[in-house]
């Protein structure tokens, strides 16, 4: 098994420091660094490393995009309201050739109007949206699923 096929970088969007203080009766009261502590955990659990960062910038979130991809990691990734109309995000993601993997906490398709397009889900191998904190595992265990059928 090489480090190459089992590493996963998971990006967190704008906002997503703010949790736990931001509208905790939509997101929840879980913090970031709570989510950030049960990713880890559960990754030494599936053997896989992850290396998490979060950007509230949309240029920054696209460059950890392609130096993702360009390490051929695996990309778990929030984009938070960049999920609606990013283009260039979507762009980002399309480059790259490695598994993706779309989070969202709540169900965007439940939410505002405006929430419940996605011009990123086109572009990776699934979303996990609906389940607050809890996304966040459920996409690490399926993106390590994807890696463990695609090892070479």
């Amino acid at each position: 098994m090489s480090e190459r096929t089992r590493t996963i970088v998971v990006l967190h969007g704008p906002n997503l420091n703010a949790l736990g203080k931001r509208e905790p009766e939509i997101y929840g009261s879980e913090t970031l660094a709570s989510i950030n502590t049960k990713l880890h955990d559960l990754a030494a659990e599936l053997s896989v490393e992850i290396f998490v960062q979060q950007h509230s910038s949309e240029g920054a979130l696209i460059d950890a995009v392609h130096a993702a991809g360009d390490r051929g990691s695996a990309i778990m990734i929030n984009p938070g309201a960049y999920t609606h109309y990013s283009y260039a995000l979507r762009d980002a993601l399309a480059s790259v050739t490695v598994p993706k993997v779309e989070i969202h906490l709540t169900n965007i398709y439940t939410r505002e109007p405006f929430r419940r397009r996605s011009v990123i889900a086109p572009v990776v191998s699934g979303t996990v949206a609906g389940f607050g904190a809890d996304s966040y595992l459920l996409g690490l265990r399926a993106i390590a699923a994807i890696l463990d059928r695609t090892r070479v």
